[in-house]
């Protein structure tokens, strides 16, 4: 037993420089995963990352952004930081706050889900900007009211753009799940009724507004 021990001494000597340099290599290069969009906005979405649990992951694997609980209250959007972002990012914020200023917030994120839609569905311009500015400068082509009515396109309730701004920024990082509308890609509000209403299956209504989506093609969302 005696002669054993020094034995066994040494084999422990022999294997605790292995263990030192095993706790004191430099761990693997690690990096949050983001979405590739607007660099301006990356703020915001590391705020909206904070809401849940951050998964690290090495720089060559690739995992999706982990989804956040979003609120439909006006108290949860007004604790998030001012949201920013490029052009796309503004096209939406502007239509949201001409289109759905005064709607509840869940109206605001189904209004903008009905244009991320349409840039999902090859129907349509592929970018928000183009689903937006469709038809725009043609006698009744346009396909939103607010880019056509002839009124200056002015921002006069700063609160109010503040709020659908990072409604639009929400829905540009991919963190809502298109569940609101059933696919919609129209809209109308309460007090009219367009012609192709009457062709049109009604999905919901949220608000002042009644959606409706295109059983004669599915949009991308829900294929």
């Amino acid at each position: 037993m005696k002669r054993l021990l020094p034995a066994a001494l040494l084999a422990c000597c022999c294997l605790l420089p292995g263990l030192a340099s095993a706790e004191t290599a430099p761990p693997a290069e690690t990096s949050i995963q983001t979405r590739p969009d607007d660099v301006s906005g990356d703020r915001f979405r590391d705020y909206l990352r904070m809401q849940g649990p951050v998964k690290l992951v090495s720089l060559n694997q690739e995992a999706a952004p982990k989804p956040v609980q979003v609120k439909y209250s006006r108290d949860w959007i007004d604790r998030l930081p001012k949201a920013e972002g490029g052009e796309q990012f503004r096209c939406l914020a502007e239509a949201l706050y001409f289109e759905a200023r005064g709607e509840p917030v869940k109206g605001q994120f189904a209004v903008a889900e009905v244009i991320l839609n349409r840039v999902e569905s090859s129907r349509y311009p592929d970018t928000f900007c183009g689903v937006i500015r469709q038809g725009t400068g043609r006698k009744y082509q346009c396909q939103f009211t607010f880019t056509c009515d002839g009124r200056a396109e002015t921002i006069a309730e700063r609160r109010a753009y503040e709020r659908v701004a990072k409604v639009a920024r929400i829905v540009l990082d991919g963190v809502t799940q298109n569940a609101l509308t059933d696919g919609a890609t129209h809209y109308h509000t309460t007090n009219v009724n367009p012609r192709w209403a009457r062709v049109f299956a009604e999905t919901t209504r949220i608000g002042q507004h009644i959606f409706y989506r295109d059983d004669s093609y599915r949009t991308a969302s829900l294929d």
